[in-house]
C-alpha cells in the first residue's frame, strides 16, 4: 500500500530526540598508503550495484576516471557490516585520494536530535528484561512438559471463560519483574480469539460498555486475524481457547507519576513465564497480555484517559503478541532458543504497522499515531546510520529499533507477508534465520537494504525493482512530517551521505553490526580516478563484521 497519496491531518504526538550523538570526524591527513594489487575496481554503469569485500581488497576501492568531457559520474558508496554478532563494532577509518567533504546537512540534523528521555523508555526496558529472563528460561532446557501448540490442541477439550467471571492472576509488578502482585480481574467480554478482563479495583470513571465493546472487537477481529496471520499461532497451554487481556492497576504502578515525565510509562506487556510454569513460583499457566486501565485522576501514577487506553491498548497488544507467538513457536514448538531480540523487535514493530494500517483509508488521524514511532525511530536511525546498529543487542535504542522496522519492511516488500512467517515459524535465530527464510545470504539484503534506503524513490533515477520499498514513499512521508514538524523533523529527508569531490578525505567513527557510512562520490567531467581506503587505523578491519563496500551508479 502506497503511501505518498496521503496528506497527514492530525500528528498528535511529540517526538523524543535521538540518542547518542556524533562520534565521526573529518581532518586532513597525508597521502595515503599504497593499496594492494588486489584492491578492487569500480566499474559499473549506471543502475548497476556490487560489494566489495574489504577484507580481501586490501580495503581498496578504485573509482575509474570519469572520460566524458560533460556529464558527471556519481556512486553512492556503504562502508558497510554486512554481518558479525549483534552489537560488535570497530573503529574504521576511510580516506580517498582525491576527494574532500563538501558540506552536509547531517551535523546540523544530529545537534537538532540531541540526547533526550525516550517516550517510551519504561515500556522498551521492560520489554528488554522480559526477553533477556526467557530467553535465560529456554537456555535452561525446561520447558514446560504440557507446552503444546495450538493445532495440537484440538483434541483437547476447551471451555473459555465466562463473561462476568472473576480469575486470579499473578502480575510482574516491577521493572525487572522481582516482585509479582495478586489480583483479580473479571471477564467483560469473551470474543471467538481474545478475552477482555479488567481488574476490579480499576479507578473510577473508567471504560464504559461501548469503549470495552471497541477494544475487545478490535483485539478480536482485526489485530489477533492479522498477527496470526503475518507469523503464526499462540499456543494454548491453558485450553481455553483465548489470549486473555487483562488490565490491571499493576501496569500503571510500575512507574511513579514523576517517572512517566522521564522515562514514559509501560502501556503493555506478555511474559514468558505464564507459559513455562515450570520455571518459576509466579505465573498464570496461559496466554497472557496485562495492560494499562484508565486513570484520567491519576490516582495510581500518571494520569491515563479512557481515549488513551483505547487507542494505545491495540497496537501494544499486536507488539506485545508478536512475542508471544515468536516465543510459542521457537521455544515450544520447536525446542529452540527464542529469538534474537533485535529481530524479534523488527517483526513486533512491523505488526504495529499491519495495525496501523488497518485503520486506512478512512481514519488517517488513528493511523498516524499507531505508526509514528515507527516513523520517528526510523528517522533517527536515518539521520544517523554510522552511529547505530542493525544487529543491536537489545531493544533500548529508538533508532536501532528504527533500523530494524526499516529491514524488515524492505524484506517484506520484496518477498511477501510469507516471510514474516517463515521467519517466526523457525528453529533458527538472527541472520541465520534470516538467510534460511530468503534463500538469501545475510549479507546481500543487507547491501541491498542499504542502498535501497538512498535510491529508493530518489528523483531523477529508476532503481532497480530489488533496491526499493514498495509500499512506502519515504522521502514523501518524512516531507510531509517535516512540514508539520520541523522541530521533530529537522530535514526533509534524514539520510545526508557525505558529498566528495577533488580533494581530500580522511574520515574515521566505529563501524557497527549491520549498518554503515554513507558517502556520495562525484566526478565532474574529466574527473577522476578516486580511491577509497578503509581500514582499521593501522590494521584490517575485522572479517567478523563482514566489512564491504555496497557500491550502486547514480549517473
Amino acid at each position: 500500500m502506497s503511501r505518498a497519496w496521503l496528506v497527514i491531518t492530525t500528528l498528535g504526538l511529540v517526538a523524543a530526540a535521538a540518542d547518542g550523538c556524533s562520534e565521526k570526524s573529518a581532518t586532513a591527513h597525508g597521502p595515503l598508503p599504497a593499496c594492494a594489487t588486489v584492491a578492487s575496481p569500480v566499474n559499473l554503469g549506471v543502475g548497476a550495484y556490487a560489494a566489495y569485500d574489504i577484507t580481501a581488497d586490501s580495503g581498496c576501492a578504485v573509482f575509474p576516471a570519469n572520460a566524458s568531457t560533460t556529464d558527471s559520474a556519481e556512486y553512492l558508496v556503504v562502508v558497510q557490516s554486512a554481518g558479525g554478532p549483534p552489537g560488535d563494532s570497530s573503529g574504521y577509518r576511510v580516506e580517498a585520494d582525491r576527494a574532500a567533504a563538501l558540506a552536509s546537512a547531517a551535523p546540523a540534523l544530529r545537534a537538532a536530535l540531541a540526547p533526550a528521555p525516550g517516550r517510551h523508555a519504561a515500556q522498551v526496558a521492560l520489554d528488554h528484561a522480559l526477553h533477556a529472563r526467557a530467553r535465560r528460561l529456554s537456555l535452561a532446557g525446561r520447558p514446560p512438559a504440557a507446552a503444546r501448540s495450538r493445532q495440537a490442541a484440538i483434541a483437547t477439550a476447551v471451555t473459555p471463560p465466562t463473561v462476568g467471571s472473576v480469575k486470579a492472576f499473578s502480575v510482574c509488578a516491577n521493572m525487572t519483574c522481582t516482585a509479582y502482585a495478586p489480583i483479580a480481574a473479571r471477564a467483560l467480554v469473551v470474543g471467538t480469539h481474545v478475552a477482555l478482563y479488567e481488574d476490579t479495583l480499576a479507578p473510577a470513571n473508567g471504560l464504559s460498555a461501548a469503549d470495552i465493546d471497541s477494544i475487545a472487537q478490535i483485539l478480536d477481529t482485526r489485530v489477533y486475524a492479522l498477527d496470526t496471520l503475518a507469523f503464526g499461532h499462540e499456543s494454548d497451554v491453558d485450553s481455553n481457547g483465548v489470549v486473555l487481556v487483562v488490565l490491571t492497576n499493576v501496569v500503571n504502578q510500575m512507574v511513579t507519576a514523576s517517572q512517566c515525565t522521564s522515562t514514559g510509562y509501560v502501556t503493555g506487556f506478555f511474559d514468558a513465564t505464564d507459559l513455562a510454569p515450570a520455571t518459576a513460583a509466579q505465573h498464570n499457566d496461559g496466554e497472557v497480555y496485562f495492560g494499562l486501565v484508565p486513570d484520567p485522576a491519576g490516582t495510581l501514577s500518571c494520569a491515563h484517559s479512557v481515549a488513551e487506553v483505547v487507542g494505545e491498548t491495540a497496537p501494544s497488544f499486536a507488539h506485545e503478541f508478536e512475542y508471544l507467538i515468536n516465543f510459542v513457536q521457537h521455544v515450544l514448538v520447536r525446542g529452540a532458543p527464542p529469538e534474537d531480540e533485535w529481530l524479534d523487535e523488527a517483526l513486533a514493530n512491523y505488526a504495529i504497522e499491519l495495525t496501523a494500517d488497518s485503520y486506512l483509508p478512512a481514519d488517517t488521524t488513528s493511523w498516524i499515531n499507531t505508526v509514528f514511532d515507527n516513523l520517528y525511530d526510523a528517522y533517527q536511525y536515518l539521520a544517523a546510520p554510522d552511529e547505530h546498529f542493525l544487529l543491536a543487542t537489545s531493544n533500548l535504542a529508538p533508532a536501532d529499533d528504527g533500523a530494524g522496522w526499516l529491514y524488515m519492511r524492505y524484506l517484506v516488500d520484496q518477498m511477501g507477508i510469507g516471510i514474516t512467517r517463515r521467519l517466526v515459524q523457525s528453529a533458527m535465530t538472527g541472520t541465520g534465520n534470516i538467510t534460511q527464510a530468503t534463500g538469501l545470504p545475510f549479507a546481500t539484503t543487507a547491501e541491498r537494504w542499504a542502498l535501497t534506503n538512498w535510491v529508493s524513490d530518489l528523483s531523477n533515477f529508476s532503481a532497480p525493482g530489488e533496491l526499493t520499498y514498495t509500499s512506502w514513499s519515504f522521502r514523501t512521508i518524512f516531507g510531509e512530517l517535516y512540514s508539520l514538524d520541523p522541530a521533530d523533523f529537522p530535514l526533509a529527508f534524514p539520510l545526508s551521505p557525505t558529498v566528495v569531490t577533488s580533494g581530500t578525505l580522511d574520515v574515521s567513527g566505529s563501524l557497527r553490526a549491520g549498518s554503515g557510512l554513507y558517502l556520495l562520490v562525484h566526478q565532474g567531467p574529466r574527473g577522476g580516478p578516486d580511491t577509497l581506503h578503509v581500514n582499521a587505523g593501522s590494521a584490517a578491519l575485522p572479517a567478523t563484521l563482514v566489512p564491504q563496500f555496497a557500491v550502486i551508479r547514480l549517473h
